[in-house]
């Protein structure tokens, strides 16, 4: 009996904590650059920008599924690139004024401040993924 509760607990649990996951969506980087040119001009310039296009025209690579969690800033690839949204979360229900305007509020909201172990996620030195320097290239992709 105590089994089926726990159960039945695990399992609120888990629609509840999965629910939270799902209601940040993808908005993409056009919907930043309104706010963010600038950063999002700077983007343009880098791999980041390229980097699905790059990995499906690699000859050295195999180009697969896998390729995404990367490559894409969705795994489903309706958006291109490694976006905004690849570092600072799906931008959904951050994106207005009043909220960005709040660093709290926005971190509050799905904002992620990347660090270097969001870098390391992907770029983890293995294979072709070389490691960065986070403070050097962060001011490569954030120019004032």
């Amino acid at each position: 009996m105590k089994a089926s509760y726990g159960l039945v607990a695990g399992a609120f649990l888990l629609a509840v904590v999965g629910s939270s996951y799902a209601q940040h969506s993808y908005i993409g980087a056009e919907k930043c650059k309104m706010c963010h040119k600038v950063q999002y001009d700077s983007w343009l310039t880098t791999r980041h920008a390229k980097a699905t296009e790059t990995a499906k025209a690699s000859t050295k690579w195999k180009f697969d599924a896998s390729c995404l969690s990367c490559h894409a800033t969705n795994k489903d690839e309706a958006l291109s690139g490694v976006q905004c949204e690849a570092c600072h979360g799906p931008g959904s229900d951050y994106k207005t004024m009043s909220i960005m305007k709040d660093r709290e509020k926005a971190v509050a909201n799905g904002l992620i401040i990347p660090t270097q172990e969001t870098c390391n996620s992907c770029h983890d030195g293995k294979d072709h993924h070389k490691p960065v320097k986070f403070d050097r290239e962060l001011v490569h992709a954030h120019k004032k």
